[in-house]
C-alpha cells in the first residue's frame, strides 16, 4: 500500500485490521509499515472479486459466507475496546447532505423551493432518528461486493475497512443486500434481511424478536445510505473526473423509490422525488428510461 502521508493517514487502517483480525476476520495482515512515508507491506487477498462472479448458481453460498462474517464483526467486537468513532447524529447528517449538495444542486442543476427543502431536511432527520435507535456495533461502513474477496479459504477476504464507526446493525446489512453495484429481486432481498434477524436475535444482539422493526430499520438505514452514495457517485463526477459511476445512480435511486413508496412518514421524501427528482434525472445524460423502479 503507498499512501502518501499529505493525503491519507494510515493509521486507522492499521488499527482496524488488527482489530477485525483479532475478531478471526480475513483481512490483509500488515507485515510491515512505514508511517513517515506512507508505505504498508500487506498480504495478498487475490483478485477474485465477488461483484464480477456474483450469480444465481453462487449468490447463496457468496452471501452466507459475508452474513457469517458480517455476524462475527457484530458479535465478537467489543465496541468499547475497539475505540472506534461513532456514527453519530452529525456524521449521518452530513453524508445525507451530500445528496442535495452534489447531486440535486450541482450534478442536476435543481434549486429547491423553501418547502421542499424542509422536506428534504425532515427527512433526514427521520433518517437519522431511525438509524440512533438501533443496537449499536462495529460498522465496515463500506460492505458489499466491491470489497469483498473470494478466498479459497476462510471467504471472504475483506477490504477498505479504514472508514469503520461504531454505529447501526443495519449498515452493513443492507450495503450487502442493497448493493449500489448489483440487485437482487425485493422479495429475496427481504429473506435474507429476515433470517439475518433472527440470527442476530439469537446472537444477543437484538433485545426483542421484533422482525417488523428490523426491516423497517434496514429499509430506513438503506435509504440513509444511497443518499448519501448518490451524493459521493456525483462528487466523483464534478470534483474528481470520475465518472464511470455515474451509471450506478438510477440502481441507486431505484432503491430510494421503491423503499420510500412502503412508509407513510416518507411521502415528503416521495413527493419530492416523483414531482422534482426523477424528472430532473431523466433529462440527464445518465438517465436509463424507467429502469430500476424509476418510472
Amino acid at each position: 500500500m503507498d499512501a502518501p502521508p499529505a493525503q491519507e493517514d494510515c493509521r486507522p487502517f492499521i488499527h482496524i485490521a488488527q482489530t477485525l483480525l483479532g475478531l478471526g476476520l480475513h483481512v490483509p495482515t500488515i507485515f510491515k509499515a512505514d508511517l513517515e512515508q506512507g508505505f504498508l507491506l500487506l498480504s495478498d487477498l487475490g483478485s477474485r472479486q465477488y461483484l464480477p462472479e456474483l450469480n444465481e448458481a453462487c449468490v447463496e453460498q457468496l452471501y452466507g459466507a459475508a452474513l457469517e462474517a458480517l455476524l462475527v464483526m457484530q458479535t465478537r467486537c467489543d465496541i468499547v475496546s475497539a475505540a472506534l468513532p461513532p456514527y453519530d447524529h452529525a456524521l449521518l447528517m452530513r453524508e445525507m447532505g451530500l445528496f442535495h449538495d452534489w447531486f440535486v444542486q450541482q450534478h442536476l442543476g435543481l434549486e429547491l423551493t423553501a418547502d421542499q427543502s424542509a422536506a428534504l431536511q425532515h427527512t433526514y432527520q427521520l433518517l437519522a432518528a431511525s438509524a440512533l435507535e438501533q443496537p449499536q456495533v462495529c460498522v465496515h461502513r463500506d460492505y458489499h461486493s466491491r470489497n469483498l474477496m473470494i478466498t479459497e479459504q476462510h471467504n471472504p477476504g475483506i477490504l477498505d475497512f479504514q472508514d469503520a464507526v461504531i454505529g447501526p446493525i443495519t449498515y452493513d446489512l443492507v450495503s450487502l443486500l442493497r448493493d449500489c453495484y448489483i440487485s437482487w429481486p425485493p422479495e429475496r432481498v427481504y429473506a435474507w434481511a429476515t433470517q439475518y434477524h433472527g440470527r442476530a436475535y439469537a446472537a444477543g444482539l437484538l433485545k426483542e424478536h421484533d422482525s417488523e422493526r428490523f426491516l423497517r430499520w434496514f429499509d430506513w438505514m438503506g435509504i440513509q445510505r444511497h443518499l448519501k452514495a448518490i451524493g459521493i457517485f456525483a462528487r466523483l463526477n464534478i470534483r474528481d473526473g470520475k465518472p464511470g459511476y455515474l451509471k450506478d445512480i438510477p440502481r441507486t435511486l431505484g432503491y430510494i423509490v421503491a423503499v420510500s413508496r412502503r412508509y407513510q412518514e416518507l411521502a415528503p421524501l416521495q413527493g419530492l422525488l416523483r414531482e422534482v427528482i426523477v424528472p430532473g434525472l431523466s433529462r440527464s445524460p445518465i438517465a436509463l428510461g424507467g429502469q430500476h423502479g424509476l418510472a
